[in-house]
């Protein structure tokens, strides 16, 4: 199995296209088309990770933060990028990134956050708008069915949790080829009135190359009549930050105690208490004051981030418990979210897990 065939099913769980525009994503370095034999899953990739890495002999290292963040002008002694990148060069170990495009997702590290606090029902806080669009494509009657199932292959007509979706109205179309034609149906020449279908689906944006090519390789006619429509409805798939329920409301202090002792929390930095049942928590690991707003909104009881600063804390009273449950130990599961994932799409292969602490932040 090559390396491309790791990268590619870990974009179709959490696609490219969904991360922010300053980000770098991807495979930031070796050999898509080299065998793969071993990875090791990390939240940094460090000197020391690294190491960990050619002591087990791993050839892919699958980093949540790209080592690779800011523009590299120059690669000189002393610099970390340099010894990763020469190390990694020297041992032929491809290093890739899935960072945003993962905090972006849906069922992606948030959600696994979430479920470790005891939340299974939840939904996108902040959706990422201008992802969706429409195709509305005419069909001879006789083929519609085949259309639908490729544009369906293709990943159009998913809707939250149903897929398979579309809208089709019968009606009439008419054409008249020219000489130079190679008409599927009718006479050149002359006037033609076909009995078509209308299909309607709905596809994220990113995969638009895909289901236009299934739409142009199954469709009869040497020309095919479609449209693309930009929509403005809010994906339910993608977006920054979770919001959900517990299954009980608790009180403030029993529920920061329980985060702190299901996700492994030294330290929760947080608001003055406000008194009020906890009942929907928001939350988005990593850096996430810019959300603030939107967990206030949203009516959420709690919201639980990282990174906070000094004044965030200011005027919460009487509207949320704001509390910073650090970066490291909000986004450290992402090597438990990458090996389930992985192990169940390809149970044959190894998968490990970093054992290095790259936490920066100490306390005493």
């Amino acid at each position: 199995m090559k390396i491309a065939e790791i990268t590619r099913y870990l974009e179709s769980l959490s696609p490219l296209a969904l991360q922010e525009e300053y980000d770098n994503c991807g495979l930031l370095l070796g050999d898509p088309e080299c065998e793969f034999h071993k990875a090791l899953l990390c939240l940094d990739l460090t000197t020391e990770v690294m190491t960990e890495a050619i002591e087990n002999e791993c050839n892919l290292i699958i980093s949540h933060h790209p080592f690779i963040f800011r523009g590299l002008k120059k690669l000189t002694a002393g610099q970390s990028e340099t010894g990763i990148i020469t190390a990694a060069v020297r041992h032929n170990i491809a290093i890739y990134a899935i960072h945003t495009n993962l905090d972006n997702t849906l069922h992606g590290l948030n959600a696994l956050v979430l479920s470790k606090i005891g939340i299974s029902n939840y939904h996108i806080l902040s959706p990422k708008p201008g992802l969706l669009l429409k195709l509305a494509v005419f069909c001879p009657l006789e083929h519609a069915g085949k259309i639908r199932d490729c544009l369906f292959d293709a990943g159009a007509g998913r809707i939250g949790n149903y897929d398979c979706c579309s809208y089709n109205v019968n009606g009439e179309g008419t054409f008249r080829a020219s000489e130079l034609a190679n008409p599927y149906v009718g006479e050149k020449n002359k006037m033609h009135v076909e009995p078509e279908t209308r299909i309607e689906v709905v596809f994220p944006g990113y995969l638009e190359a895909g289901v236009v090519a299934a739409l142009l390789a199954a469709h009869p006619y040497e020309e095919v009549a479609y449209d693309i429509y930009p929509l403005r409805n809010n994906p339910p798939f993608a977006g920054a930050g979770l919001i959900g329920e517990l299954d009980e409301p608790c009180n403030e202090v029993q529920f920061l105690e329980r985060v702190r002792k299901n996700l492994g929390i030294a330290v929760i930095r947080h608001s003055s208490f406000i008194s009020k049942p906890v009942k929907i928590v928001a939350l988005c690991t990593g850096s996430g004051s810019f959300l603030i707003g939107e967990a206030i909104s949203a009516k959420a009881d709690v919201y639980l981030t990282a990174d906070l600063k000094y004044h965030d804390f200011f005027g919460m009273e009487n509207r949320l418990l704001l509390a910073d449950i650090g970066h490291y130990e909000s986004e450290n599961g992402v090597k438990e979210w990458l090996h389930a994932a992985l192990i169940e799409k390809f149970p044959n292969f190894a998968f490990l897990i970093s054992e290095v602490n790259t936490n920066p932040v100490h306390y005493f």
